[in-house]
């Protein structure tokens, strides 16, 4: 399939009349992949025990080996969880950090991330250090040159996103990872919105451990991620639930952790299915150059900046605000409302380096005319929120 755009958003439920320009939130599901669900979730109420107990082992086996080729990794070391911060748990609480450690991050960390940080250092006393990277950030090397003076002892890990959740910008995460390997560091790459946006392989990238999502831009039913371990040092991870698999190694331990709903984790060989018929490749770059010239368009006729040079980005960009809202959350979030509730557009408003951030994300079902009703929703909104009114 090589249309996109208005003629193939009836694959999608997405309501017909607002402009989805936040699929990085938490994807969008397409129909075949919800009755993909709904086929799982009858046959497991059929006989919900024999489901459980003896079929789903090999079922989800099935779909790690129908996963693994699409993101470049050995199924032996792939496990699936529901969602990327419970992989980022289990990895940072299965390692004995004491005080005088530290672990070094950049400060266009997922907040989540930040927030599973901060409690580790409650817990253990070892100090979180964030590298300052301004947005517009120039080029890959300014996270490489924030970094560096970081790695090195008492650092013992380096958290990394590879697609910036807030600000979209791609990080240098294999160079990254070259850098802690050859100081003896370790590597966490928070994944979350490469499968599907990005020719991904996990084992190129050669962090000790990947962490990605299924349900954001593999568009998965809600519920699907992966944690991958560089290799047998690297498994010694266990899940943040304890169960019946305890000490049976990594894969069985993340495979029980109690009773949950699996039919999500079953459609991912129909996702990257679905995924390839799109176009694969051609559905990503064709994204990504929506992403990058709608966004050129919507910061030069708002007179503002684009968050980084256009190679950092796919098909998720970031424009800055025009104006003098103060960057802060709360009005990050009035923006926000301002621009569903006013001209039913949804997108992701950010404060990053004291300015307001507009993440767009393109998919399939997005086009030039969802790029084009951004400047006057984003003028508008931000005239009202300036005002009170919102």
């Amino acid at each position: 399939m090589t249309v996109f755009g208005r003629p193939v958003r009836h694959l999608w439920p997405l309501h017909p009349e607002m402009v989805f320009l936040n699929h990085g939130a938490y994807g969008a599901t397409p129909w075949a992949l919800l009755e993909a669900q709904t086929h799982w979730r009858r046959r497991m109420e059929t006989q919900p025990v024999r489901f459980l107990m003896d079929e789903l082992p090999a079922l989800v086996a099935e779909a790690v080996a129908g996963l693994a080729p699409f993101i470049g990794a050995d199924p032996a070391r792939t496990v699936l969880v529901e969602n990327a911060s419970s992989a980022i748990n289990a990895v940072l609480h299965s390692l004995d950090f004491r005080p005088g450690d530290r672990i070094v991050t950049t400060d266009h960390v997922y907040n989540a991330v930040r927030k599973t940080l901060q409690h580790v250092a409650d817990r253990t006393g070892v100090e979180v250090v964030e590298c300052p990277v301004p947005m517009p950030v120039t080029g890959p090397n300014g996270f490489l040159q924030a970094l560096d003076p970081w790695l090195k002892p008492p650092t013992r890990l380096v958290v990394a996103d590879h697609i910036a959740s807030a600000t979209a910008v791609r990080l240098p995460v294999e160079d990254i990872a070259v850098l802690c390997r050859a100081r003896g560091l370790l590597v966490l790459v928070d994944g979350a919105h490469a499968p599907g946006q990005l020719d991904l392989s996990v084992d190129a990238v050669g962090a000790d451990w990947y962490v990605g999502n299924g349900h954001k831009w593999l568009c998965t039913p809600k519920g699907v991620a992966f944690l991958v371990a560089r290799d047998d040092a690297a498994m010694d991870v266990n899940p943040t639930v304890i169960s019946h698999a305890y000490g049976q190694g990594f894969k069985a331990e993340f495979a029980k952790i109690g009773t949950r709903d699996p039919s999500a984790w079953l459609c991912l060989p129909d996702a990257v299915a679905f995924h390839r018929r799109l176009g694969d490749a051609v559905l990503r770059d064709r994204n990504a150059d929506l992403a990058r010239a709608g966004t050129a368009r919507v910061s030069d006729v708002l007179g503002t900046r684009v968050g980084a040079p256009a190679e950092l980005f796919a098909a998720m960009t970031t424009v800055e605000v025009p104006g003098d809202l103060p960057a802060d959350q709360a009005t990050a979030l009035r923006l926000r409302e301002a621009l569903w509730t006013g001209h039913q557009v949804d997108a992701l408003v950010q404060p990053h380096s004291g300015r307001l951030w507009l993440r767009l994300c393109a998919h399939a079902y997005t086009d030039e005319a969802d790029f084009e009703a951004v400047p006057p929703a984003v003028t508008a909104a931000v005239a009202a929120v300036g005002a009170g009114v919102c």
